[in-house]
């Protein structure tokens, strides 16, 4: 159980804070005293109890603090950074910032850190950290940059872990999400790449941490409205690596997916959470806890003047914007357990409270307070049990997950496969890896309604598995239907069947644009170039060869003249994709996939004419477009090369023009490959014909070895 309390003002005045609030509020050596930092020029020590300040200091006018203040509990002092690269320390006694210590750095700050029983650290926005003694006996030190370009810090966080300390920081690039997890008793600095898993793909808009065991168990509010969990491991099995975790849904719909600001999340113990947010997308924010063991919503409380999507927690209390005032609410979290679940549901006369109850192990409940006939015994029967738990061998965790996949719910089996993934790889890695997968498919097929998807895609995520390995698992995509698992496996698998890849590229050209707008694809090899012109506005283009070839030249003679009295239509199919964005991406996977040109050619011939048609123009399309650049390339990551585009029209033309030939819709784009090939033709010959003229010249500049100093020559060609 959990509640919120009635909540109280902190400030009597607004603070001076800008449409973002505060920068941070911090824990003050004194309990009961918090350090709040807006983000103008002031920095203010408040007692929560007696709800008034005890300090206030401000930077000169025109300067701006860009780091929330923090407490050395070391000595008692107070840190602050100001135009991101000044660092100010002081005390109670001091009045004017103006006139304290002050140290100027050789880089910006993104943040500091101070908790208690070690010395503050700093971290910079280019990721190095450093120790603030450190740092002060050098301040214009070199400070080395470990992030890539265009990697922003989102979030940070510090822990004094097993009493050494351990800072995790969040960084994004184009999209992606990247783990950075520094030891510093060892000097480790872990990556870790974040990936997504049967989701959508949101934007992560919040993050949390707090330490569970050997993991950092990091939380993230996305712009779905969902909680998503990622177990993280704090003694990584290859530190020089970048490694993979993979997020798992752990709270649904806490707030409206349409909320794009005043979100934010916050962990209060290991089974609560607090969420800041409009559960609604027509409804006023609120400050809600919620249990993540038990996935129920405790308390709840409105805030009908909006906040700014910050919240701080300190101790009992929760820190945040509501309007423009400060606003501190306690709360209070008992230890979750299955009583209180369930004399809530009895309390709440939920009439399916009796279906439910079917499913409680009773003598287990004893344990809970939820009461028996004979405590005595049931103390006797934890003892033992407790017993009997500590001289059990520990189970190694690639046991406890192939018994999972065997009989548990979707939901532990991926919970146990993370924590698999997490530990360091033993030689067998690969065939334990194989077993789950061949597990999981055994368990569909005898049970049909048993889809551990989710699971299936962070196996296939660990580059380990291969189609030999397991064959029966794009026959289970292919049969579903999965367009993304199946992606995901021409991506990662190198022994793909042709009749397999073949069986993919009829499912990604018939598949409906509807259904392909609800799965969530792969785009990386897809660039803005399959964007569709509309409302049939293109504008004129200047008679400019494109490697030689102009797809408005007419070079066909007599053949062309329906292509000549339609030049706008020619013009808007050279140049508009003729298949979306998603279906290009699935498309994309196939021309990368390997294959036999001698194995492949039959099963070409069974797709549907319209769809080779399709295919065909979606290739000619790709070609003109690296036509546009003197690389000859495509814009995006890891797209199409030009050899796979030439070799899979002559691939699609050898095994079905027969049938395509026939097709009236065909035709134009069968103008256009045979112009294209005559130009491509022309300019062969025409470079054999320069070929021999340099080798001629070549021969000349041989044979005249012997020059003075400075002489002039014509060479003639003819």
């Amino acid at each position: 159980m959990a509640a919120l309390e009635e909540g109280f003002t902190l400030t009597a005045v607004p603070l001076g804070s800008g449409p973002d609030g505060p920068l941070g509020v911090e824990q003050s050596d004194k309990t009961d005293q918090f350090l709040v930092t807006d983000s103008g020029r002031t920095v203010i020590l408040y007692k929560v109890s007696d709800q008034k300040p005890l300090g206030s200091w401000s930077v000169k006018q025109g300067q701006i603090i860009t780091c929330p203040a923090v407490c050395n509990f070391q000595t008692g002092e107070y840190i602050v950074v100001h135009d991101n690269k000044v660092l100010r320390i002081w005390n109670n006694e001091d009045v004017n910032l103006d006139k304290v210590f002050k140290a100027t750095l050789s880089a910006e700050v993104y943040r500091i850190h101070s908790v208690q029983g070690t010395e503050p650290l700093v971290l910079f926005k280019e990721g190095a950290i450093r120790g603030l003694e450190a740092l002060l006996a050098e301040p214009q030190q070199k400070i080395e940059t470990v992030i890539s370009d265009e990697e922003v810090i989102k979030w940070t966080k510090f822990f004094v872990v097993f009493r050494h300390p351990v800072l995790i920081f969040i960084t994004e690039k184009h999209g992606n999400y990247f783990a950075y997890v520094q030891k510093f008793n060892s000097r480790i600095l872990s990556k870790y790449t974040l990936l997504l898993g049967q989701e959508e793909k949101s934007v992560a808009q919040s993050f949390s941490a707090s330490v569970y065991r050997k993991f950092i168990s990091l939380m993230s509010l996305s712009s779905d409205g969902c909680v998503y969990e990622t177990l993280i491991p704090i003694h990584p099995s290859d530190p020089e690596k970048n490694q993979r975790v993979v997020r798992s849904l752990l709270l649904k719909s806490v707030v409206s997916g349409s909320a794009r600001s005043g979100v934010a999340l916050t962990i209060l113990d290991q089974d609560h959470v607090a969420v800041l947010g409009p559960p609604l997308s027509a409804s006023k924010e609120c400050l809600a806890i919620w249990n993540t063991k038990f996935q129920t919503l405790q308390a709840s409380k409105e805030l009908p003047q909006g906040t700014s999507g910050q919240l701080w927690y300190h101790g009992e209390n929760l820190f945040m914007l509501h309007g423009k005032f400060l606003t501190v609410i306690p709360y209070k979290c008992e230890v979750s357990s299955l009583a209180g679940a369930l004399g809530k549901l009895k309390h709440s006369q939920d009439p399916d409270i009796h279906a439910m109850t079917h499913f409680v192990n009773w003598e287990t409940s004893q344990g809970y307070g939820l009461g028996s006939q004979n405590s005595e015994q049931s103390k006797r029967i934890l003892r033992r049990r407790k017993i009997e738990a500590s001289v059990q061998p520990e189970v190694p965790p690639s046991t406890q997950l192939l018994a999972a996949v065997q009989k548990d719910s979707e939901k532990h089996i991926e919970v146990e496969l993370r924590k698999f993934l997490a530990v360091k790889r033993t030689p067998d890695f690969h065939t334990i890896i194989g077993d789950v997968v061949i597990g999981l498919l055994g368990r569909y097929k005898a049970e049909p309604s048993f889809y551990p998807r989710n699971c299936l895609m962070q196996l296939i995520q660990t580059r380990v598995l291969s189609y030999s390995l397991c064959p029966g698992l794009m026959e289970f995509a292919l049969e579903k239907t999965d367009v993304q698992l199946l992606q995901l496996c021409l991506q990662q698998f190198p022994d793909i069947p042709e009749s397999v890849t073949c069986a993919c590229l009829k499912i990604f050209l018939s598949i409906g644009d509807d259904s392909l707008q609800e799965t969530d694809i792969n785009m990386e090899s897809v660039s803005d170039y399959t964007a569709i012109i509309q409302d049939g506005e293109v504008e004129e283009q200047t008679e400019i060869l494109q490697n030689g070839f102009n797809p408005e030249e007419d070079n066909c003679e007599n053949c062309a003249q329906e292509l000549i009295e339609k030049p706008q239509a020619a013009t808007e199919e050279s140049t508009s994709c003729p298949v979306t964005g998603k279906r290009a991406a699935l498309l994309n996977a196939i021309l990368h996939s390997a294959y036999s040109e001698t194995f492949l050619l039959p099963h070409l011939k069974d797709i549907p004419a319209q769809h080779i048609t399709l295919f065909l123009q979606y290739l000619y399309f790709l070609y003109l477009k690296c036509s546009e650049n003197a690389t000859m390339t495509l814009p995006g990551i890891h797209p199409p090369t030009l050899n796979q585009i030439m070799d899979w029209i002559c691939l699609l033309l050898d095994a079905n023009f027969t049938v395509v030939v026939m097709l009236p819709e065909a035709k134009r784009l069968l103008l256009s490959l045979y112009k294209f090939v005559k130009s491509q033709i022309s300019i062969c010959s025409e470079l054999n014909k320069i070929e021999v003229s340099f080798r001629e010249l070549q021969k000349l500049n041989q044979e005249k070895t012997n020059r003075e100093l400075y002489s002039i020559e014509v060479l003639e060609l003819f």
